[in-house]
């Protein structure tokens, strides 16, 4: 995978739009009524308060406590970015909490501690046990980390967890185990050298030990050379632990002859010499960040049979400490932990190596870009892939009751398994999916309205994102003072700016426009006019001609008289099959709502047509399509003329013998809902739908924008199918990142 670029605003604008932060606190029950508010606060919710007080263990049950983990920094070790303080770590820290919800359902809260007294840091957490399931400790120096750990995980009755150190560990020995598997090893045997004696590198080398690697054979070296037994300069009592008799005294020498690397340290710490004396078939793990001690490249080009890891993301065999800490915290949690212990982080270990080695989804190859297959360039399992959350959580949980560290064991495995799946969201993988298809499909897109900041700035992500080239049409120096007003003012460089004035196609273009509208009522000059200023007329004529291979507009004008525009060049209307499909993002559901563009008041047949173009659209973004033709009325009642043409759709169907789940006439809640449906058995519908086939447009727009406003839907659409070129049509009030969404969709061919 390429690395993703951004500049300095956009970093910035990511963190302050929509609103400032990234995250924030919603309630999970009704709060409308004085009855609602009476049971929320007093008098009722001295209920449950004195059924806790007299059993703690019922906060679990009660309370949010079971599900929520403090993200706790001082800011003394920010990412690579030295001490920050508290309130500089504070960015971080909410994307950590981000993580946690996004890979594995875990509520967090970020805690930003203003202390770097490890005396204060720790009364200060060990006050606030009541509040949380478990503890993740961030970006804090050594060793003040250390101290800071070990007396939390003493002091309180929650799981305490420095992801710094221990979440590196459990993925390097996740790594490793591969490792060695692949080049016939085994870890009592190998000598094993780990250059940063810091947190993480420390935590790396305990874990590996109490995985079977023998003391004697394992090296730690930090910037003064081999930690050995006698040495005093630089030590302290973490490092002794580790010091070995040994006449060895630099990395170079340590290296000769060892089996595996272990890097937590530098960028060039190692060379290639240094490689080139290893071990046969050496192992290889240089996890600086963000540049590794040695690039694969540069290993490779001394030892082929070298296995490589790294911790960046455009290398394969990525060490990334959210394989870890989400799942490990789910399991954990899960059973009411009172602490993650050795066994549980090597249950997590021994999970993702297991899972390395299975045959990997469609959908992680496609957003990888590449066949995944259990090999030399790929150990470690990728982070989007989906099983992890039904995986390894499990494992964690199964260590956690055998070690006797769980308040509140699992029963039901099987269970547990399948309501983990239930957790995952699938607009992630959804939206994941089709960057990838995008970034492989490179397409030629057209930004129809580079007069406009959002589009502007949504062309340069798309060719900065490595999906393909971003062609703008507009005039070169209005781009170049719209890009530098947002703060891009390099990236006009990198655009190809198309207009009228500088295409030597003009005259090929108004011949196409004439030919089509000469019978409409337009002239030359109009012809002239509506090729040469306007520029969704002008895009489409560059899409229609192949000089481009997806257009986007609409940023800037009204969909449907776009849409109008649109149709002079193509065959975008309900006439010759056109759809609009709008995909409805909310609370880990999508679904899809038609036709919100194209058709005004559909007859049966008409709806049949839009039934089948959203399945197609469905199964483009990966989704079985279960189409549900909504009305007021469920299944003839109550009885309306208007409701007769959404019950003879479904039977238009029938007759054609679609390949797709469908039913209908039925109420929005029905088709919604698993438990409304079972009071039909006689429905066919497996589940609730994932595309709603509505009466007319109005009805369409409304449902839409409604769930936009009131529910906070995301949305994504109207979606253009029916239509011979890949054309995406977007809506006024989109930000830059709904118009980067919608040329993805026009990349990737869906519609």
């Amino acid at each position: 995978m390429t690395k993703p670029k951004f500049t300095r605003e956009e970093a910035l604008a990511f963190h302050l739009e929509p609103v400032p932060g990234k995250w924030e606190v919603q309630a999970t029950v009704p709060m409308t009524t004085q009855r609602d508010l009476s049971l929320a606060y007093s008098p009722g919710v001295a209920v449950p308060c004195l059924e806790i007080a007299a059993n703690p263990e019922l906060a679990y049950d009660y309370t949010n406590k079971g599900n929520l983990v403090a993200v706790i920094s001082n800011g003394t070790a920010v990412l690579g970015l030295g001490n920050l303080g508290a309130l500089g770590s504070k960015p971080v820290m909410e994307g950590k909490s981000v993580l946690f919800k996004r890979f594995a359902d875990v509520n967090s809260i970020d805690i930003e501690l203003d202390t770097e007294d490890p005396d204060e840091f720790c009364r200060a957490v060990r006050l606030m046990g009541p509040t949380f399931g478990g503890i993740n400790l961030e970006d804090i120096k050594a060793p003040e980390c250390f101290i800071i750990e070990q007396r939390l995980k003493e002091e309180m009755d929650i799981p305490v967890f420095h992801d710094d150190q221990h979440g590196t560990a459990v993925i390097c020995a996740a790594g490793l185990i591969n490792a060695l598997h692949l080049s016939g090893k085994k870890i009592e045997d190998v000598r094993i050298v780990l250059n940063g004696a810091g947190a993480a590198g420390i935590a790396c080398l305990e874990l590996l030990k109490s995985m079977g690697a023998r003391h004697e054979n394992c090296i730690m070296c930090d910037t003064k050379g081999v930690i050995w037994q006698g040495r005093t300069e630089g030590m302290n009592q973490w490092k002794s632990a580790h010091a070995v008799a040994t006449e060895l005294r630099t990395l170079e020498e340590a290296m000769v002859g060892a089996d595996v690397f272990l890097g937590v340290s530098a960028k060039g710490a190692v060379t290639q010499d240094m490689v080139a004396s290893m071990a046969d078939n050496p192992v290889i793990f240089a996890m600086a960040n963000p540049d590794p001690e040695i690039t694969p490249e540069e290993a490779h080009e001394v030892r082929v049979d070298a296995i490589v890891a790294t911790g960046r993301s455009d290398y394969p065999n990525q060490v990334n400490n959210v394989l870890g800490f989400p799942y490990l915290f789910r399991g954990a949690l899960d059973v009411h932990a009172r602490a993650i212990n050795d066994e549980m982080k090597i249950a997590c270990a021994r999970a993702l190596a297991e899972l390395a080695r299975e045959d990997v989804p469609d959908e992680v190859a496609l957003a990888y870009g590449r066949a995944l297959t259990f090999g030399r360039d790929y150990i470690i399992p990728t982070p989007f892939d989906p099983r992890l959350i039904y995986r390894i959580p499990p494992a964690v949980a199964r260590a956690c009751m055998d070690t006797g560290a769980a308040r509140r064991p699992i029963i039901d495995m099987e269970a547990y398994e399948a309501g983990l799946k239930g957790r995952m969201d699938p607009t992630a993988s959804i939206l994941r999916s089709i960057h990838a298809r995008a970034r492989q499909a490179q397409a030629r897109m057209i930004f129809a309205e580079g007069d406009d900041p959002r589009v502007l700035r949504a062309a340069v992500s798309y060719q900065r994102n490595g999906l393909g080239k971003a062609l703008v049409v507009g005039r070169e120096a209005d781009v170049r003072a719209k890009l530098e007003a947002t703060g891009l003012g390099d990236a006009v460089r990198e655009l190809e700016v198309v207009n009228a004035a500088n295409t030597r196609h003009l005259e090929t273009y108004k011949a196409l426009l004439y030919q089509r509208l000469q019978r409409k009522g337009y002239d030359r000059q109009d012809v002239h006019r509506l090729a040469a200023r306007d520029r969704h007329v002008f895009g489409a004529l560059m899409l229609a001609h192949g000089h481009g291979d997806g257009l986007v507009t609409g940023a800037t004008r009204k969909s449907a008289h776009v849409l109008e525009l649109i149709n002079h060049v193509f065959d975008a209307d309900a006439e010759h099959g056109a759809v609009g499909v709008t995909a409805l993002l909310h609370k880990g559901r999508i679904v899809l709502i038609s036709d919100t563009l194209v058709h005004e008041w559909p007859e049966s047949e008409d709806l049949a047509n839009i039934a089948c173009r959203a399945a197609d659209v469905a199964r483009h973004l990966g989704l079985e399509p279960r189409v549900a033709f909504v009305s007021f009325s469920t299944f003839g009642y109550p009885v309306s003329e208007r409701a007769q043409k959404m019950h003879l759709a479904p039977k238009v169907l029938d007759a054609r013998g679609v390949d797709f789940e469908y039913e209908g006439e039925m109420a929005v809640d029905v088709a919604l809902n698993r438990r409304a449906q079972d009071s039909y058995p006689f429905q066919r519908l497996t589940g609730p739908a994932n595309i709603l086939v509505v009466p007319a447009r109005h009805s369409a727009s409304i449902s839409v924008k409604l769930m936009q406003e009131m529910g906070g839907a995301t949305v994504i659409g109207p979606i253009l199918t029916g239509v011979d070129s890949s054309i995406q049509i977007c809506s006024t009030n989109m930000t830059a990142n709904d118009i980067l969404n919608m040329a993805v969709l026009a990349a990737c061919k869906i519609g």
